[in-house]
């Protein structure tokens, strides 16, 4: 944390991507953050979490990734300096706030983090590709390749967002957020207290109501074409020139890093296109670059919106340069040195085969399982003997509990996005009216679990939902929420209260070491008529209790 928070302008010091993402915006000045923990993005929020009080920066673990946004576009329109951060799944939540504000514009600069996951190391829903948003949203996007560039795009980001009045989405993946390396630290931006914005009104900037909200995007559209303007003269669209062969490769993210180390392993010389702003696109920068190219391999991962933009670019020019894509690249899972060797080695026309590997090492074929001493194993057994697992259906949700699905519980039917347990269970017995048993976390229960369980109660159906409370949000790192608040905050909600709140007439808070009262209240509970809950509370057992923490 020291090296973050340094002032010696000019040191070199070996930072995390996520982490140069957080130095960046310490550098740019940045007064307000709000986050939603989730992987490969976490570190961010745990970053700033340690270091708010000394920066004098304004930080919130919020409740999930769209209140985090309209957090941040709160604090923008009362003039801060404004970082949002999630992973990709949280841009899913948070694009009913987003896409408005892109229209409103910013007050203070904002800038919205995101890190994508490709091969799903920790996002088991889908393989998202987040640039489909930039379209969506017609927000300027930056994509860095490695850990300086994740520093220096995230000023960047706020100069350009202060500049074109926006708001600016950095994406970034697993490998870049991931990634280390030794970065040069520039002056920090101090703020001597917590800076105090201001709202002023003005109804013509901050409400979208027909007819204004069309003049909006009008204004949004004229925005984007002086931003491609300025991305044409940007140095983060860089060429890498080389002798003519009449091939040429486009790259962005961190596929850059992999094609610089493809082309020294096939010890080739070929021109680089370094794309660095993804949205918009550099179009005349493209064109310039393949106006006297005969072949042209564009290498991104996942979906070919890159190559989308390149193919468009040469058609209005009437380039004749064959452009190359997933025809030699995969598009799903990351890429890799030899899988990019492959494909820039037929784009030169050589024949490369993959080095072997004299020993191979064994598959161990060793799948994730709970922590030892984790009681959701006491939850799961509990489960086990108190039903017959062939006549109930589990719902699965996001967090440690996801295990479930695997040897030795096998206690998770259907598996889909943060809060879809109890959602979908719902549906489920409507629809069939099969004995359901639906598990949720205490921190994604927060999340999005909440409007799922008034929704169950108030149209009658009556899964029975087990809330795993272990005092945490242990799956991404530990963080705080909102039932067992961090150091810095002073309030908490209890889960029951919230729970009765919605309605539930059937609850009970078991600790699941107290196997006997458990397995008697689930099988007492699953045959009620109607909604029932089991708050099965014991802490992870990386918490420590409250005397032992420090304050």
């Amino acid at each position: 944390m020291e090296e973050i928070l340094s002032n010696q302008s000019g040191k070199k010091v070996i930072l995390l991507g996520n982490d140069a993402v957080a130095r960046g915006a310490l550098e740019a000045g940045v007064q307000f953050v709000a986050t939603y923990p989730g992987t490969p993005a976490s570190e961010i929020g745990n970053t700033f979490y340690r270091i708010a009080q000394k920066a004098k920066v304004h930080f919130e673990f919020s409740t999930n990734e769209k209140l985090a946004m309209e957090a941040g576009v709160g604090a923008s329109f009362a003039g801060l300096k404004t970082l949002v951060a999630m992973k990709n799944f949280g841009l899913n939540v948070a694009i009913e706030a987003l896409l408005p504000f892109v229209y409103t514009g910013v007050k203070g600069p904002t800038v919205v983090m995101v890190s994508d996951d490709p091969s799903c190391y920790s996002s088991a829903q889908t393989e998202e590709n987040t640039r489909a948003f930039s379209y969506l949203a017609r927000i300027p996007t930056l994509e860095p390749a490695d850990v300086a560039e994740c520093k220096e795009f995230t000023k960047l980001a706020f100069e350009i967002s202060e500049k074109f009045k926006v708001p600016v989405l950095l994406r970034l993946t697993t490998r870049v957020s991931h990634q280390k390396m030794p970065i040069v630290l520039g002056q920090v931006t101090t703020n001597t207290s917590l800076v105090k914005g201001k709202f002023v009104k003005d109804a013509r900037q901050f409400v979208t109501m027909p007819p204004r909200v069309l003049e909006m995007k009008e204004e949004l559209l004229q925005k984007n074409k002086e931003i491609r303007k300025f991305f044409e003269k940007s140095k983060i669209n860089k060429f890498e020139k080389a002798a003519p062969s009449g091939a040429g490769i486009i790259v962005s993210g961190v596929a850059y890093l992999y094609v610089r180390e493809a082309l020294a392993q096939l010890n080739l010389a070929l021109p680089v296109l370094k794309i660095g702003s993804f949205y918009p696109f550099p179009k005349q920068t493209a064109q310039k670059f393949i106006k006297t190219l005969k072949k042209v391999l564009v290498v991104e991962e996942l979906d070919p919106y890159l190559a989308k933009e390149v193919k468009e670019a040469a058609q209005e020019t009437k380039c004749k340069a064959r452009i190359f894509s997933k025809e030699w690249l995969p598009e799903t899972g990351e890429l890799n040195t030899d899988i990019v060797a492959l494909a820039v080695a037929k784009l030169a026309g050589r024949r490369y085969q993959l080095p072997s590997i004299k020993h191979q090492i064994p598959d161990l074929k060793r799948r994730p399982q709970l922590c030892p001493g984790c009681p959701y194993w006491l939850v799961f057994a509990g489960v086990k003997k108190a039903v017959n697992e062939k006549e109930v259906v589990f719902g699965g949700d996001i967090g440690c509990y996801m295990l479930a699905g695997g040897a030795p519980h096998f206690l998770q039917d259907y598996l889909s996005c943060m809060g879809s347990s109890i959602g979908i269970a719902h549906g489920i017995k409507k629809a069939t009216g099969q004995k359901l048993i639906s598990f949720i976390g205490d921190g994604t229960f927060f999340h999005a679990g909440i409007p799922a369980l008034i929704n169950t109660v108030y149209n009658g159906s009556n899964p029975l939902i087990i809330i795993l409370d272990n005092r945490t949000t242990a799956m991404t790192g530990h963080q705080p929420n909102p039932s067992v608040p961090g150091s810095n905050i002073s309030s908490s909600v209890a889960i029951e209260d919230v729970a009765r709140g919605c309605g539930v007439k059937h609850l009970k808070v078991i600790d699941p070491v107290m196997q006997d009262e458990f397995i008697k209240t689930i099988r007492e509970f699953i045959t009620k008529p109607e909604v029932s809950v089991i708050i099965a509370r014991r802490p992870c057992i990386f918490v420590k209790p409250k005397d032992e923490q420090k304050n």
